[in-house]
């Protein structure tokens, strides 16, 4: 179900750009809870249990080195998640641990961060930042507001292994501030931070995007035109971010279940490169997902936890 308390938790949208959009994105188009604790594919119209990996090339399950060795030629690797649960942080881990075995020439892109800490999160990379000062610093609890242990072992591992660490993401309160008024409500200096294209061409992506502000308004987002410009914002800068951070090797990018759908990042990414991708979505047991827009959907736990307080 909809969580409504981290919809209304400050009655902004400031909330929703900083991950509850992505949450809401998900339950709505999933619905409410199956009584079988199974995950409905409605598009294969087939039920899948927890831990099963469904490939859209076959309609069926996979291994999980079935799954490896399909992204062995992919140049970026989507995994998307729900910000608070906890199952889907474990999962990838392990994608990026096995990524990381078979190709050192790692980078792993996260929504989490803004571009603007990009030197910070280099210094993590190389090791010469302890947990606490990487909280206070990158100010986690003021912009992405989830709880930090549910990204902490993916963070260890990447610092533990020198892995470079890529921010994908806009300024947390641009988005927010063209949802509401358009993107002239912005200054000239916010101006400069957004991507150099915004594609709001994509016909499917914009009636998915419309079917959520039509189902479930939110009080002050009344423009759809420019709900759509800040959703298209944000799956731009981070295409864009994505692409002009990955030179050699392979990157994994972790963002939010309704910025991995092919009409998100990955299609806006591949128009500028054309780098050969995979996109993997975690979708709790209980719900009801589509395959049109993925590659592969893992069935997930459904360990909800809430945000930090």
């Amino acid at each position: 179900m909809i969580n409504q308390d981290e919809i209304n938790s400050g009655g902004s949208v400031r909330n929703l750009c900083r991950g509850g959009l992505l949450w809401v994105l998900f339950f709505i188009m999933c619905g409410c809870a199956l009584p079988s604790k199974k995950l409905m594919i409605k598009d294969l119209n087939m039920q899948f249990a927890e831990g099963d990996i469904v490939s859209a090339k076959t309609g069926g399950p996979v291994s999980f080195d079935g799954l490896i060795a399909d992204l062995k030629d992919s140049r970026m690797i989507y995994i998307g998640e729900i910000h608070t649960l906890k199952s889907h942080h474990d999962i990838q881990l392990k994608i990026i641990k096995e990524l990381y075995r078979k190709n050192p020439n790692l980078t792993v892109g996260m929504e989490m961060f803004d571009r603007t800490y990009q030197p910070l999160l280099d210094k993590w990379s190389e090791g010469s930042l302890d947990r606490k000062a990487f909280i206070g610093k990158s100010h986690w609890y003021v912009n992405w507001k989830y709880d930090f242990e549910l990204y902490s072992d993916i963070l260890e591992f990447i610092k533990e292994n020198r892995i470079r660490l890529v921010g994908l993401n806009i300024s947390f309160h641009i988005p927010a501030k063209i949802a509401r008024g358009g993107k002239e409500s912005l200054s000239d200096d916010e101006k400069k931070h957004l991507p150099e294209n915004i594609d709001i061409s994509d016909t499917a992506h914009r009636e998915y995007v419309e079917n959520i502000f039509r189902l479930h308004r939110i009080k002050g987002l009344d423009d759809f035109e420019y709900f759509y410009m800040a959703q298209c914002v944000w799956d731009d800068i981070m295409a864009e971010t994505a692409n002009n951070n990955l030179k050699d090797g392979v990157m994994a990018v972790i963002a939010g279940n309704g910025h991995v759908l092919r009409y998100g990042i990955p299609k806006r990414a591949f128009a500028v490169k054309s780098l050969p991708y995979r996109i993997i979505f975690l979708a709790p047991a209980g719900t009801v997902a589509a395959m049109n827009n993925v590659d592969y959907i893992w069935v997930t736990p459904s360990d909800r936890r809430g945000p930090a307080r």
